[in-house]
Parts: structure tokens; sequence; C-alpha cells
């Protein structure tokens, strides 16, 4: 993954297409989290500021090939315009001949966020045939117009071979990553090809077959693996513990039972809770037991209990690297929090290398507040997991080598 990025290249007068992730909330017409806007604006500000001028494209929500209002990127241009304290055109399309002349009309140091990419169903269409393919590519061509050097700083969509994230590629000279991305492969690459040890996987989340591949492809690498969320109680079960009415995947069960025994031939420290934090339903009111292994019929188990907690905050204290991917219980409920919360600041705390893999571990990352002490925050949740996967990511992968 060793690719140029906007400092590899001299920008000065060139006309420059840029995939951004500004997929962000929008409440009453205003963006709610403009965390991703942000997270452009170091590359954003390098191309302008090396004398470029700059076509954004992105997309939002799933407006499924229509255009519609509520998915108009209009309050992320909006917004991008308050944080650089600049003018920020906008392109009523993201293709055809007037926004290709708006583009051209910019001066080094002009900016345009181009409209929702995905009011055009070749963007990111399921490519079946021939004639699909064309169709993309066709689309992907008159998205190549917008400049002379393409750069491309949206981890979030890379693992998607769409059409402004990587078929674009093939009709742009010039194509590099952005600086979020040159981010992203550092830490996500570092953790993965050279991990100081201890090296721990922290795995949680509802299902363990969202997860499957990765704590497969995890177990060649680490010294441990600590199992919190939903996906605890199919392993459980898989080791002849009643679970209740916790959530569990039946048609995985021997797959889990197999997951534990190539832990044990690898030597892989594989940690399940000790301790639950059982629920009589699935409400933050709720009446709660603290309950050992063993789910009692008709409860169900929403939570690591505070010993698990205080075990797997030990092993992360004397771990080097700690890559997190998924919650250890349903955190969004206050009462079933604490486990999500207490390894969070163990991790917090530590002098590890940490980082934190996209969706749900960063949502509650950032509600601990915590989010400033830990070293890497992927922006990509799918992107993050298919990369610990070991797959090729399409949007970087089509990108210029060094």
């Amino acid at each position: 993954m060793n690719k140029k990025t906007v400092a590899d290249i001299d920008l000065k007068g060139k006309r420059v297409v840029a995939r951004v992730d500004f997929n962000v909330p929008i409440n009453d017409g205003k963006v709610a989290d403009d965390t991703r806007i942000r997270a452009a604006l170091p590359t954003i500000k390098h191309i302008l500021d090396s004398g470029a001028s700059l076509s954004l494209l992105s997309h939002l929500g799933r407006p499924k090939g229509e255009r519609k209002p509520e998915f108009s990127l209009r309050p992320a241009a909006d917004r991008l315009a308050e944080l650089l304290g600049k003018e920020v055109k906008m392109a009523p399309d993201c293709v055809g001949d007037e926004v290709v002349a708006m583009a051209k009309a910019l001066q080094p140091g002009e900016i345009m966020v181009c409209e929702n990419t995905r009011y055009h169903k070749a963007e990111d269409m399921k490519v079946k045939s021939d004639e699909d393919r064309a169709t993309q590519e066709a689309f992907a061509a008159e998205l190549a117009k917008l400049g002379d050097v393409y750069v491309n700083d949206a981890f979030g969509t890379a693992h998607r071979a769409h059409a402004s994230t990587a078929i674009i590629t093939k009709f742009v000279d010039v194509c590099v990553a952005g600086f979020l991305i040159e981010k992203e492969l550092k830490y996500l690459g570092g953790a993965i090809m050279n991990p100081e040890k201890p090296f721990i996987a922290i795995i949680g989340g509802a299902k363990v077959s969202g997860k499957l591949e990765v704590l497969t492809s995890l177990m060649e690498k680490v010294d441990a693996i600590l199992i919190g969320g939903g996906m605890a109680y199919t392993f459980l079960k898989a080791m002849g513990h009643g679970i209740g009415g916790s959530l569990v995947e039946e048609d995985l069960i021997d797959t889990a039972k197999d997951i534990l025994e190539k832990a044990k031939a690898r030597g892989v420290d594989f940690q399940l809770p000790i301790d639950n934090l059982a629920a009589d339903k699935f409400d933050n009111d709720a009446e709660t037991q603290l309950v050992a292994r063993d789910i009692p019929e008709g409860w169900m188990a929403l939570d690591i209990g505070p010993a698990t907690a205080k075990k797997y905050a030990k092993i992360i204290s004397d771990a080097k690297t700690i890559v997190w991917n998924g919650p250890m219980g349903c955190f969004e409920m206050p009462n079933f929090a604490e486990g999500t919360m207490t390894v969070c600041k163990a991790v917090a705390d530590s002098d590890a290398v940490s980082v934190i893999g996209g969706g749900d571990s960063v949502a509650a990352v950032n509600q601990s507040g915590l989010a400033d002490k830990m070293t890497h925050i992927s922006t990509g949740g799918g992107a993050s997991l298919e990369f610990l996967e070991g797959k090729t990511l399409p949007g970087i992968a089509a990108l210029d080598d060094k």
C-alpha cells in the first residue's frame, strides 16, 4: 500500500478533482456532525494552498439514483465554507457540461462542491454485465472531466469499487491519496504488518458473522483476543454454556468451536466474558442481575460484567498495540454501557498504539469523551474491517504507486 500522496506531486496550476467523505448527518438543513468534513480539511487546504483549483465529489445517504433534496450536499458545502472561512461554490450536479465549465472556471485556490454522486445510479451500481460496466465507466469518464489530478481521501468508501472511488482512475493520468487515507494506511497497516508486541485485538458487536474474517485474519498476528458484545454468546454456547435469551447465531456454533480450537492451537489468549450483566428485556429500565457464564432462561446478557471488564483492562494495560472493533455491550443504553466504557478507559490509559476501527466503536469512544487519548480513530467502518481482514481496497489499489 505504498501509494503516492498529494504531498508527492506538484499541484500548482492544476485542476484537482477529489473524492471526500461528506456523508454526514443533516438535521433541519444543517450538518449535525461535521467530523468527516473536518477530517478532510488538511488535504483540502494543502491542495488550495498549493495553487490548484479543487472540485469535491462525495455521496450522501442512499438516494438510489434519484434527485432528492434531503440528500443534497449543499449543507455540507455551507459547513465547509464556514470551516475554511472562504467561499465554496456549489455545482448543481457532478457531471454535465455546466459542471465541467464551472470546474474549468475555478481559479487557483478556489473550491467547488459537486452535488451527490449517488443521484446517478451508475455511481454505486452492482456490475453484473458488460453493459453495466460500460455504463459505470461512462459515468466515471464524465467525472474525470472535472480535473487533471485525482485525489482520493474518502477512506470510508475505499472498499467499494464505485465510479467516483476507483473507476475514475482509469480516466485520470495522476491519481494519489489524500492525507486522511495516508494516515489510515499508516496506522491500520502498521497494526497489521509491523505491530509492537504484545498485540491484542478487542472484538465486539452483535454478530460473529460480521467479524468472522477479521477474527480469522487477526488470529495469525495477535497475542490475545478479547471478545465482548452479542457475539460472545455464540462462543459461550459453543463451549456448552446456557445463554438464556441472549443473542446467538445457531448456524455458527460449529464455526465458533473451530475458532476456539484454532486459537488454542496457535497459542492465542482467546478471552470470553467470565461474568455478564443480564436483563429480563431489551430495555434500559429492565430488571438486571449479574450472572456468571451461564445465563438463566428468560434473561439476556446485554453487557460484560465488572469482573470481565477488570480482567480485560489488565490485559489491555500490558499491550503495546491494540486494535478495537465493536462494543462490549449495548452501550447506547446507559445501564449497559459500563463494560464498554471500562474497556475504553483502559485503552485510553494504556501506552499502546491504539487503533479504533470504525462504526459503533468510534461512537463509544466519542461517548466516553476519551477520543483524544486514542492513537488513531478510523473513519471507515466497513473499510477498516476489510483492511484488517487483509482484503484489497479497490479505492486505494487504483491509486498511483510511489
